[in-house]
C-alpha cells in the first residue's frame, strides 16, 4: 500500500488513492476537509526533492501557475513545502485525455470537432501567455476532455521545471518530441510561439489521425522538425476546409517568423472560419518550411493584423506536388550543432562592431542629413480618441480625422484600432496640419443574452457556447419550482448584452429544499406514542417488527436511526416491539419400547391399554396365546406408566424418559 494512502497532509488534504504516476511526481485523489471538496495533490518524488535547486524552481514555477485563471485551465489551488514533502494541489478532473479521447474515436476527429477543441486550446494558451507563463509541452496528454466537451489545458510550468532535471532527449522524451517545436529541438531561445506550433501538431494529429513526424527515436524526429516538411493535411485527408488546412500549417510553421506571432493572431483566424467554413487565407504554405532554419529571434509585439486583407482575394492557385523530403542523420544533426558552436563567437564579434557603427552614425552624422519639414507621424493605436483629440502636441502638426467606428475585441470602446499613415511615416509639412484618418473601437461585437432558464445544464452549455460564450462551473441552490438539474439563473440575464467570449455563471437545481430535523428517543415509550412523536418531527414510520424482550409488551425497544441524529425531513425509521418475554422451550421427548406379558387364564382375547400420565398411547385386541407383546411409548422426564388388561389395572410404574 502507497505510504501516503489515508494520510492527512497539512491537517487538511486527507490523501485517498493513486490516480497517475510522473516523471516528477505522483498524483493522488484527496478531500479537502476545510473547503469540503475533492482535490488532486501532486506529490514531489523524493529523488526530485533532494535537490534544493530543484525543489526552489519547482515552488516558483507551481506559484505562477496558480495565477491563471482561465476555465480552459486546470486550477491550482495550492502550493505546500514542509521539510519532507512538496505538494501542489490542483483542480480534481472528470475526464479523460484528448489522446484517450482521439483513441476512443479511432484516432482522429471530425474538423468540426477539431476546431471546438483547438479554438479552447488556443485560447488557454492566450491566458497564459499574457501573463509571462509558457507551458513548453503542448501535447494531448497534457489536455483533459470534460464530460460536458469542454477542455482543460494541464501541466502548466511543468516541463521548465523538468529540464532542470533533464537536458537531454532520451527515449522516454518520445511523447513529447513529437510535438516540439524546432527552435526547442535546436536548444534555443524559445518564446510562445514554441506553444503555437505545438498546438498546431495538436491540431494536426485531431484532423489526419497521425502525427507530422515519426521516427525510431527522439533525436530523428527532433531532426525532422527542424528540416523537413510535413504532407499536407488535404493530402492525407481530402475533405478538411482549406481554410483550416492553412490554419494549422501556419501554427506549425518551422520558419518562426512565418508563424502565428501569439495566440491572439492564430484565434482570429479560427474564429474567422468558424464563421466561414468557406473560406480561405491565401497563406503561401510552400514558404513555412525554408531548408535553411530562420535566426531565433526574441519576443516580439505584434501589429493587430495577423492575416493577409481577406477583401478582393486572387483565385486559388493549383497545389504544387510536395517535394521530396529528406531527413538529415543524427550524425549529420549533431555535426549541424557542432558548426553553429564554432560560428557563435565570431558572428557576436561581427554584431559588437556595427551595432557600434549604427550608434556611431545616429549619433554624430544622421543629423547632418535631416530634411526640413518633415514629420514622423506618431503612433496612435490603443489610444483613446477623445485624449488624442485635445493633445497639443499632437495638434501642433496633426489634424485627426475619425473615420469610422467598428467592433473589436481586442481594444477597448474608444480606442483608435487603425490609422493611415501608420505610424513612423515620414511626412512633409507644407502648409497647415497633416490629416491622420483613424478607425475607432466601438467595443466588443455584442449579441443578446438566451433565455436558458429551465433547461437542463447540458442543453445550456450547447446553447451557450454556440454564442462563442463560455460557461463558468456551475453553483446548485434548492428549487421547489425548478426541476432538479435545470438552470434557475443565469448572470448575465437574457436579454444582456454579451459579447465572445464572456464568461456565464449558472445557477443550477438541487430539487426542493431539504428541512432538517432532529430524530426524537423513540425507545421506551409505547408503539402509538411513538408513531405520535415520530410524526410531530416530520418523520415516518417505515417498518414495525414484534421481537421478544424483557420489557413491557408493545413498548419499542428498537429505533433504527439513533435519537438526537439530524436527518432530511422525510426520514423513515423502522421500529422493534416488544411481544414479551421469550417461553420456555419445549422439553425433549424420547420414545421407549417396553414388554407386555399376557394374561394366562384361559381367555380367547384380551385388550391390552397403555397410558402415559394417564394419557392414553396404546390400545388394542389380542390373542394371549401369544404370550408377550412389545409396543413404543414416547414422553420426556419421569412419567407413570400404566397398563391394562380388559380395563383392569394389572400394572403402575415411574419410567423416566431422559435415560
Amino acid at each position: 500500500m502507497n505510504q501516503y494512502i489515508g494520510k492527512m497532509l497539512d491537517n487538511r488534504y486527507e490523501i485517498l488513492d493513486v490516480i497517475g504516476v510522473g516523471g516528477m511526481a505522483v498524483v493522488y485523489k484527496a478531500y479537502c476537509h476545510r473547503l469540503h471538496r475533492y482535490v488532486a495533490i501532486k506529490v514531489l518524488k523524493r529523488d526530485l526533492a533532494a535537490d534544493a535547486e530543484f525543489r526552489r524552481r519547482f515552488h516558483e514555477e507551481a506559484q505562477a501557475v496558480a495565477m491563471l485563471s482561465h476555465p480552459n485551465i486546470v486550477s491550482v489551488y495550492d502550493v505546500s513545502k514542509g521539510d519532507d514533502l512538496d505538494y501542489i494541489v490542483m483542480e480534481l478532473i472528470d475526464g479523460i485525455t484528448l489522446k484517450q479521447y482521439m483513441q476512443k474515436k479511432e484516432g482522429r476527429l471530425n474538423w468540426r470537432e477539431s476546431l471546438y477543441f483547438i479554438t479552447q486550446i488556443v485560447r488557454a494558451l492566450g491566458h497564459a501567455h499574457g501573463r509571462g507563463i509558457i507551458h513548453r509541452d503542448i501535447k494531448p496528454q497534457n489536455i483533459m476532455v470534460l464530460r460536458d466537451g469542454s477542455v482543460k489545458v494541464a501541466d502548466f510550468g511543468i516541463a521548465r521545471i523538468m529540464s532542470a532535471a533533464q537536458n537531454t532527449l532520451t527515449q522516454e522524451a518520445l511523447g513529447s518530441v513529437h510535438y516540439i517545436s524546432p527552435e526547442q529541438a535546436r536548444g534555443s531561445h524559445i518564446d510562445a510561439r514554441a506553444d503555437i506550433y505545438s498546438a498546431g501538431v495538436v491540431l494536426y494529429e485531431m484532423l489526419t489521425g497521425r502525427l507530422p513526424f515519426d521516427g525510431d527515436s527522439p533525436v530523428s524526429v527532433a531532426i525532422q522538425h527542424i528540416s523537413a516538411k510535413p504532407m499536407s493535411p488535404r493530402e492525407i485527408i481530402p475533405d478538411i476546409p482549406a481554410g483550416l488546412e492553412e490554419i494549422t500549417m501556419k501554427a506549425m510553421a518551422s520558419r518562426i517568423d512565418l508563424r502565428y506571432m501569439n495566440a491572439e493572431a492564430m484565434l482570429r483566424d479560427l474564429e474567422e472560419f468558424r464563421k466561414n467554413p468557406q473560406v480561405e487565407f491565401h497563406y503561401n504554405l510552400a514558404s513555412f518550411h525554408g531548408n535553411q532554419p530562420v535566426p531565433d529571434e526574441p519576443t516580439q509585439t505584434v501589429d493587430s493584423t495577423s492575416s493577409l486583407s481577406r477583401r478582393q482575394r486572387p483565385p486559388a492557385r493549383p497545389r504544387p506536388a510536395p517535394s521530396p523530403r529528406h531527413y538529415p542523420s543524427e550524425q549529420e544533426y549533431e555535426e549541424t550543432q557542432e558548426r553553429k558552436r564554432t560560428l557563435i563567437i565570431p558572428i557576436v564579434v561581427v554584431v559588437f562592431l556595427v551595432g557600434v557603427g549604427i550608434f556611431l552614425w545616429l549619433t554624430f552624422f544622421s543629423g547632418l542629413f535631416e530634411k526640413e519639414n518633415v514629420l514622423r507621424v506618431p503612433d496612435l493605436l490603443g489610444e483613446q480618441i477623445d485624449q488624442v483629440s485635445k493633445d497639443q502636441e499632437i495638434l501642433k502638426h496633426f489634424k485627426i480625422k475619425e473615420k469610422s467606428r467598428q467592433p473589436s475585441d481586442e481594444y477597448e470602446a474608444g480606442e483608435i484600432i487603425s490609422q493611415d499613415p501608420v505610424s513612423g511615416t515620414e511626412v512633409t509639412q507644407d502648409e497647415g496640419a497633416i490629416t491622420i484618418n483613424v478607425v475607432v473601437s466601438a467595443g466588443k461585437e455584442t449579441v443578446e443574452m438566451i433565455n436558458v432558464v429551465g433547461d437542463t445544464y447540458e442543453t445550456a452549455v450547447t446553447r451557450l457556447q454556440q454564442l462563442d460564450l463560455k460557461v463558468d462551473t456551475p453553483s446548485r441552490e434548492p428549487s421547489d419550482t425548478v426541476d432538479e438539474g435545470k438552470v434557475i439563473s443565469s448572470d448575465p440575464k437574457a436579454g444582456d448584452r454579451v459579447s465572445h467570449g464572456d464568461v456565464v455563471r449558472l445557477v443550477i437545481s438541487s430539487g426542493p429544499e431539504t428541512k432538517k430535523v432532529t430524530v426524537p428517543t423513540l425507545t421506551g415509550t409505547g408503539l402509538e406514542n411513538a408513531r405520535n412523536m415520530a410524526g410531530s418531527a416530520g418523520l415516518a414510520i417505515s417498518n414495525i417488527t414484534e421481537v421478544f424482550s424483557s420489557k413491557p409488551v408493545g413498548q419499542v425497544v428498537y429505533q433504527s436511526v439513533p435519537a438526537n441524529t439530524t436527518v432530511d425531513e422525510g426520514t423513515a425509521i423502522a421500529l422493534q416491539v416488544s411481544k414479551g418475554p421469550e417461553p420456555p422451550p419445549e422439553p425433549t421427548e424420547h420414545t421407549k419400547t417396553i414388554e407386555i406379558t399376557l394374561p394366562t387364564d384361559g381367555r380367547e382375547s384380551v385388550s391390552v391399554q397403555v397410558t402415559v400420565d394417564g394419557k392414553e398411547v396404546y390400545k388394542k385386541d389380542v390373542n394371549p396365546e401369544q404370550g408377550t407383546i412389545y409396543t413404543s411409548i414416547t414422553g420426556s422426564g419421569v412419567k407413570e406408566v400404566c397398563i391394562y388388561f380388559d380395563g383392569e389395572l394389572s400394572q403402575r410404574y415411574s419410567e423416566n424418559f431422559d435415560e
